[in-house]
């Protein structure tokens, strides 16, 4: 939802663009801690506890930005709005695998596919759900809207989420310690590298040594630690899911700066309102509802993800030579080039992790997954603010567009060249 308003939040408080992009990366700067953090508790102490909980956050965050007198107070809202929606994914993830275990079969892939379905579903209804908000009770109404939300994701959490005791009667799991140095470490070396991210213009450049320092003190932490906050030596072990989660950090880097990043073009450099610019991205959301059904009946992972990998190099293509007089039909199309991809990025690489991560630790890998695509966003928005400055324009777009293709290209490498899907297309087949 919040796509639609940053236009209008940045002249409510007379600020750019460049300023408004902080509404995005900070939630998501939070949801990359807290994302593993609460996959580890959802492990150890119970998902249902820890989805509940995460939801009384989510509570307070629609009141602190509803109430906002100013524009810090907002970047607390969608502070405790990244912390409280990370909960969900690694709990959702945890009950899956919890059940599996307790039936004694694999978690069929089309209720993988449900769950990536209730994710995109929310993110096609918010751009339109925004832009109406917007345009009938001004920018504040995206952030009351999540007040009732909360409330009834809560009744219907008590009502059908498994009890935590039934769940963890599935697992033998004893539950471990948090490392709280670990995510002293990361949280210290990612908001350094994000602040000096997005003010590329004037960059400070003991910022990056700053977090080169935390990153290396993190990962001998990590190395010595008995419950380390990111399992290095796992990931070290598993190839197949490291490279899942630079995968998928790299695919949603190029989807984000079309979510955030086209949508202001829309209204300041083609001069679109905030609700027609919500519907003309819903087309786009409800494909990738489609492709996302569609992505979960597939027997492999590396034919839909070649997929993705071309049309989103596609789709910035069209958006390098895109202008204010470009018609609607090809901005439509266009939306519909990382429409697809959203579809069956998030299926075949949720699909992907399910299978390569441990089986007494998904909700952490879950979790993990999410940091890396939150890691994408986070860098999606420094571009964005780079690009764009105070104002989104056509140069503006352009650039973000050919550095989006670029690295769609090697998202294309990437995903032809990966052994682990090859392996599993075979496995299927032999099947």
């Amino acid at each position: 939802m919040i796509s639609t308003g940053l236009v209008a939040i940045g002249h409510d408080f007379g600020i750019g663009a460049s300023s408004t992009v902080w509404l995005v990366s900070v939630l998501y700067l939070a949801s990359a801690v807290a994302q593993p953090v609460l996959g580890r508790l959802a492990d150890s102490v119970g998902p249902r506890r820890v989805f509940l909980a995460g939801l009384v956050v989510v509570l307070a965050s629609g009141l602190v930005g509803v109430l906002a007198p100013g524009f810090g107070w907002l970047i607390a809202s969608r502070l405790l709005l990244g912390i409280g929606t990370s909960a969900a994914y690694p709990a959702a993830m945890a009950v899956l695998r919890a059940e599996s275990r307790r039936l004694g079969r694999p978690t069929p892939r089309t209720v993988l596919g449900r769950l990536s379905f209730a994710a995109l579903g929310s993110a096609a209804v918010g751009p339109t759900l925004g832009g109406l908000l917007v345009a009938t009770c001004g920018w504040r109404g995206i952030f009351a809207v999540n007040v009732p939300l909360a409330l009834i994701a809560f009744v219907c959490a008590l009502r059908w989420i498994p009890e935590d005791s039934a769940v963890e009667a599935g697992t033998d799991r004893e539950p471990a310690g948090l490392d709280v140095l670990g995510i002293v470490l990361f949280t210290g070396a990612l908001t350094a590298l994000v602040f000096f991210l997005l003010d590329l213009a004037h960059p400070v450049w003991w910022l990056p040594a700053l977090a080169l320092v935390l990153s290396a003190a993190l990962t001998r932490w990590q190395l010595r630690c008995p419950h380390p906050f990111i399992d290095l030596r796992m990931l070290g072990r598993n190839h197949a899911l490291a490279r899942t989660y630079l995968r998928h950090g790299l695919s949603y880097l190029v989807i984000y700066c079309v979510m955030y990043g086209f949508t202001q073009w829309l209204e300041e450099g083609r001069g679109l309102s905030s609700l027609h610019t919500g519907l003309l991205m819903l087309p786009m959301s409800v494909t990738a509802l489609v492709c996302s059904l569609l992505g979960a009946r597939t027997k492999g992972i590396r034919a839909p993800l070649t997929v993705a990998a071309v049309l989103v190099t596609a789709g910035s293509a069209l958006l390098v030579v895109a202008s204010g007089a470009t018609p609607i039909a090809v901005l439509l199309l266009t939306g519909a080039c990382f429409g697809i991809p959203q579809g069956l990025i998030g299926t075949s690489n949720q699909a992907a992790v399910y299978e390569h991560a441990p089986a007494d630790a998904v909700g952490s890998a879950a979790g993990l997954q999410r940091t890396a695509q939150y890691l994408g966003a986070i860098t999606a928005s420094s571009l964005i603010a780079l690009a764009y400055g105070q104002r989104a324009s056509d140069g503006g777009l352009h650039l973000m567009a050919a550095v989006s293709a670029v690295l769609g290209l090697v998202l294309v490498a990437l995903t032809v060249s990966d052994r682990a899907l090859h392996a599993r297309n075979r496995k299927r087949a032999s099947s």
